[in-house]
């Protein structure tokens, strides 16, 4: 057996098992076995085992000695009393015993027995001590449950342990030396990045108060002026390593925190990863804990979008992690799951973004000059963005071309010569307007953007930015309406009324072919109707549309908490089908115009108004044509359901691609994009659904009611499958569509 280390030592002392106890076990006789010499010999085998921090027992090897010098105490006793050879020991050498091989395998059996047995023993012991804590809400019902049912924590506790023996033997396969540095983090007095030290070193110089840096400059000391928060943190692990809690340090303990900071090996950084995570130093990781990281990672890299969704990540990871259900991970998970993604599962997308995060900001600092730095970023920028920024500037030069062309064709007009520039301005919006009340339909045709992303277009064209550009064009269309209307109501309405007789005949009576009418008859005709209306419904549009209103972070009072989430904005949507109408017949009845047949509004919403309808016809007999079955739905910890379904046959889609789902139960006509989890070889169809609005809230509600708790083995809170004796609700489905996410290949 391997020499205890210290650590060894003490965690011995603190179980139920002593180090003198385990030893015996080790070297146990072997019934049969005789010496020559008429007196009895025991077979030894040579057993590797590691004790850690959480009392578990990992065997590493069992192997036979092969030579062995064994003491018999009795002849210790006799040599002590005799005083013979001057009070030597002299020890007896006894050769490996030809019986060894035969019973080798019985003494690994007999020794694997005790050991689960001492492993069982722990687990109780444990079990009653983990009672006194509460690490999660998952946790807390199944430890409630363990004490009515009994035996089900300390089942959990053996199946974690056999993971964790299983993992660590397969990386010490792999790499011995590797494993054992991962036991402890490295003390780095070696520090290679001398550039970067001598940055952080003129900072301290700049920034130190009487040879101290407050924890506030840190960040900036290091070269993180842009990464803060996670800077902070970091500081706040190192200092807790330390057994402190500090707002300032030396210059020496900057140089040791900068040290640690800039060891590269995997060991070290995951080790810093988890003392960030584990701020209370317990050992363990709940899934708040795991939700906080994921967001001060998405913080600190700009993604918007994982930290808008870090909460439906951490309940994935902690399903993946924690199929025990304890409430808690631990470090060797973490380290199995970055390093060894085959033996423990096979993938870890959500957590690769908080490791890459990681590694991206503890890389070392060179120092830069301004001009360069501004250089490189626009390069960046440039490369990131090229795509964006020559379709939006083609974008913009059609309005400003549009407005200028109606701008100079109006000026020549009579009417120029009583309503003067505003008149100008009011056209020139009015035209921009028709131009992006018919661009704003070609992003959302989802199946003809799905078919332009599979085309060499896309090489040129951001197609996968399609929502963001529709919404961009929305606020083109605000600024478009303020400008139109503004001008009609405020600048040209009263200069006709105040326009002298004179004037009035000479240049607007040939428009109007009456007298001259009142700022009241303006606004009562055709015209002021059908822009009223319009303005009116799209502000309800829009406002129900804006990200406050539409993701439910804004609480009104009831009743009008109705006007908020994803319904309100679905349905507020579809009166746009009435704001197309009424445009059409404002460009029909406009003032200054030419007869209706050569009026250009319905020119410009012909082709797209045809081409979305028809998605739109398409979509309708295409959701009804596949019909699907539900096979599984089960709802896990963080409000996420997963629906499996069958696959219809001409289904086909691609990884990465999302489809639109409608539950009837819920609501006959709104549909939802999710993205599709199954992989495209697969049988069946499977979504995740995480609960934010009300629609998805709803449905998690309908199909609770027809789940039931989970047998034992099978995860989740509530489960449901064919098997189940109430009947399922119905899906339709529609899609597949692309996303930036898919498999162009």
């Amino acid at each position: 057996m391997r020499p205890f280390s210290k650590n060894d030592r003490r965690r011995w002392s603190f179980d139920s098992v002593s180090a003198e106890r385990t030893a015996a076990r080790s070297a146990s006789t072997s019934p049969g076995t005789e010496c020559s010499n008429g007196g009895y010999s025991q077979e030894f085998v040579e057993v590797t085992i590691d004790l850690q921090d959480d009392d578990t027992i990992v065997l590493r090897s069992v192997e036979p000695a092969t030579a062995i010098n064994v003491v018999d105490i009795s002849d210790i006793e006799t040599a002590s009393t005799s005083g013979g050879g001057g009070g030597m020991l002299t020890p007896v050498s006894i050769s490996r015993s030809p019986t060894m091989k035969r019973t080798s395998s019985n003494r690994l059996r007999q020794f694997s027995q005790e050991l689960k047995a001492e492993a069982v023993a722990k687990a109780k012991q444990l079990s009653q001590e983990l009672r006194r804590f509460s690490w999660s809400r998952s946790f807390s019902g199944t430890l409630s449950a363990a004490n009515q049912t009994g035996g089900l924590v300390n089942s959990a506790l053996e199946a974690r342990a056999l993971r964790k023996q299983r993992a660590q033997l397969d990386r010490t396969r792999s790499s011995a030396q590797r494993a054992l540095r991962g036991l402890r983090f490295i003390s780095s007095n070696e520090n290679k990045n001398v550039d970067g030290w001598n940055d952080v070193q003129s900072n301290f110089e700049k920034l130190s108060k009487n040879g101290f840096i407050y924890r506030s400059d840190f960040a900036h000391c290091i070269g993180m002026k842009d990464s803060k928060e996670f800077a902070l943190e970091l500081f706040d692990a190192l200092s807790r390593r330390r057994r402190l809690k500090v707002e300032k340090i030396s210059h020496d303990e900057l140089y040791e925190y900068w040290s640690q900071i800039n060891d590269e090996s995997f060991d070290s950084r995951l080790q810093i990863f988890f003392d960030i995570v584990d701020k209370n130093e317990d050992g363990r990781i709940t899934e708040e804990e795991v939700k906080e990281i994921i967001m001060l990672s998405a913080s600190a890299n700009k993604l918007s979008r994982l930290k808008e969704q870090a909460e439906e990540y951490a309940a994935l990871i902690m399903e993946e992690l924690d199929p025990e259900r304890l409430g808690y991970i631990e470090l060797w998970q973490l380290e199995t799951l970055l390093l060894q993604k085959d033996t423990y599962l096979n993938y870890s997308q959500a957590l690769s973004y908080t490791s890459q995060a990681l590694s991206q900001n503890l890389q070392g600092l060179r120092r830069n000059s301004r001009i360069r730095r501004m250089g490189s970023d626009f390069v960046y920028f440039m490369q990131e963005n090229w795509k964006r920024i020559w379709v939006l500037s083609l974008w913009i030069m059609i309005m400003i071309g549009l407005f200028l062309w109606k701008f100079f064709q109006y000026k020549q007009k009579d009417a120029f010569r009583v309503m003067g520039y505003c008149l100008l301005t009011a056209k020139g919006a009015a035209e921009t307007l028709k131009f992006n009340m018919a661009l704003i339909l070609f992003p959302v045709c989802r199946n003809t953007i799905t078919w332009l992303r599979s085309t060499r277009l896309s090489y040129f064209v951001p197609f996968d930015d399609n929502i963001n550009f529709h919404k961009t064009i929305a606020g083109a269309i605000v600024v478009g309406v303020i400008l139109h209307v503004g001008d009609h109501l405020a600048c040209d309405f009263p200069r006709i009324v105040r326009a002298t007789e004179y004037d009035y005949n000479r240049y607007l009576f040939h428009y109007f072919q009456q007298k001259k009418p009142t700022y009241f008859d303006l606004v009562k005709g055709p015209e002021g109707i059908t822009g009223i209306l319009m303005i009116i419904l799209m502000a309800i549009s829009f406002t129900l549309a804006t990200r406050w209103l539409r993701r439910n972070l804004v609480k009104l009072p009831k009743p009008f908490d109705r006007l908020t989430g994803f319904n309100a904005f679905w349905y507020s949507h579809h009166l746009f089908v009435i704001v197309y109408i009424l445009l059409i017949l404002h460009g029909i009845f406009l003032y200054f115009a030419k007869p209706w047949y050569v009026h250009t509004t319905w020119m410009y919403l012909a082709v797209p108004i045809l081409l979305y309808g028809g998605e739109r016809t398409l979509r309708y007999f295409r959701s009804g044509s596949y019909s699907v079955r539900l096979l599984k739905v089960a709802i896990y910890p963080g409000n996420v359901l997963t629906l499996q379904m069958s696959k219809p046959t001409q289904f086909r889609y691609k990884s990465g691609q999302y489809m639109f789902v409608q539950c009837p139960a819920v609501s006959p006509f709104e549909w939802h994009p999710f993205s599709i989890t199954s992989a495209p070889e697969d049988d069946y169809i499977s979504i995740h659904i995480r609960q934010l609005g009300d629609w998805t809230q709803e449905l998690k509600r309908v199909f609770s009611e027809v789940c039931e708790p989970p047998v034992a083995g099978k995860s989740g809170l509530l489960r449901a499958d064919e098997t189940t004796m109430k009947s399922l609700p119905k899906l339709l489905i529609d899609g597949p569509y692309g996303a930036p996410a898919q498999d162009y290949k």
